[in-house]
């Protein structure tokens, strides 16, 4: 479990050019937060030695100007001896400290995990009036989640990576990054000359999560550079960015009102096109739909063939597609 150096003024030594990386880096994606006095920001702290330098450099760049949260998921039985001592690290800075118990639902280990940690989170921003949260995602992490995805024939938005600034699921809130593009063993140099030993969670080195079976191939493989990588993704993110503009502009000029539904008149290309349908499909009720069942609209369509999505049929017809809700089955009667 991380551990500081215990003396009455345990203020962590971070070096001012550190710091003032730091600040510039967070300057860059919450510039209507950083200089604001009453700005509070929320650290996501999971004692590992990302999150503990990214509560380091926070603290250093945003002094008083800083609370942490730790989620307990409470799947190893290590978890809440690890949260308890950030909170005694946190309180020999003079940071506030809240530790929070989830329940993580049955499913996908890894997303439920992720899913019931920003919920608490974002309730806990509320409560304390914060004004955004970060996290400590790194460039490694960012390499790592490229090559997955390459791993997996995911399209441009997937190859996208993690964005430096998005919100908090489900909430308008702020989630920053600031550390995306520093390395882990910067990161975790900053905790080394702090004097701090950070927690070590043992599904790091488990090779049977895809994620961690990719970190020990990078680290395998000197030719890869992953703050290379990390950066492609962000070019990435930027096409991204361009494409979600021009799927706006279509949606603008080439969807319609129709009495059951809407009607579109595709104009651009295959990766626009594929956008708009997924936001008619979104409008018109239906969860946010997978991208292969997308594409298979997207095909029959253009082929001139009709075809379903949820509760949804589509049909080609001369003005363009038209989108609508497929009608109810009428019960058959039952015979006496």
């Amino acid at each position: 479990m991380p551990r500081a150096v215990d003396c009455p003024a345990a203020e962590p030594v971070v070096k001012p050019d550190t710091v003032a990386r730091f600040h510039g880096c967070l300057a860059a994606i919450w510039p209507d937060g950083i200089d604001r006095e009453d700005a509070r920001l929320g650290i996501a702290v999971s004692g590992g030695p990302d999150s503990l330098a990214l509560l380091l450099l926070a603290h250093a760049a945003l002094p008083g100007r800083v609370e942490a949260a730790t989620v307990d998921h409470g799947l190893r039985r290590e978890s809440a001896g690890e949260a308890a001592e950030v909170a005694r690290i946190c309180a020999l800075q003079g940071i506030a400290h809240a530790t929070l118990t989830v329940t993580v639902a049955p499913g996908n280990l890894q997303a439920e995990a992720r899913a019931a940690r920003y919920v608490a989170l974002a309730d806990w921003a509320e409560a304390c009036t914060l004004a955004a949260i970060a996290t400590a995602h790194h460039a490694d992490d960012q390499a790592e989640t490229l090559l997955m995805r390459l791993n997996r024939a995911s399209g441009v938005a997937g190859l996208a990576g993690t964005r430096a600034r998005g919100l908090v699921p489900d909430t308008g809130l702020p989630l920053l990054r600031p550390v995306l593009d520093w390395r882990r063993a910067e990161l975790a140099h900053v905790v080394d000359d702090a004097g701090m030993v950070a927690a070590q969670d043992p599904s790091n080195a488990n090779d049977r999560f895809d994620r961690v079976r990719i970190r020990q191939a990078l680290a395998g493989a000197d030719w890869l550079d992953a703050a290379a990588i990390a950066q492609s993704a962000a070019h990435i993110a930027e096409a991204d960015a361009a494409l979600d503009w021009m799927a706006a502009l279509e949606w603008r000029s080439c969807v319609k009102p129709e009495p059951m539904g809407l009607k579109y008149r595709p104009q651009a290309p295959r990766a626009v096109a594929l956008r708009v349908v997924a936001r008619i499909v979104r409008e018109l009720g239906n969860d946010a739909p997978r991208g292969s069942a997308i594409a298979h609209v997207f095909e029959e369509l253009s082929a001139g063939r009709p075809a379903s999505i949820g509760d949804l049929v589509a049909r080609p017809n001369a003005g363009g597609w038209s989108f609508a809700r497929a009608p109810a089955r009428r019960a058959r009667p039952v015979k006496a």
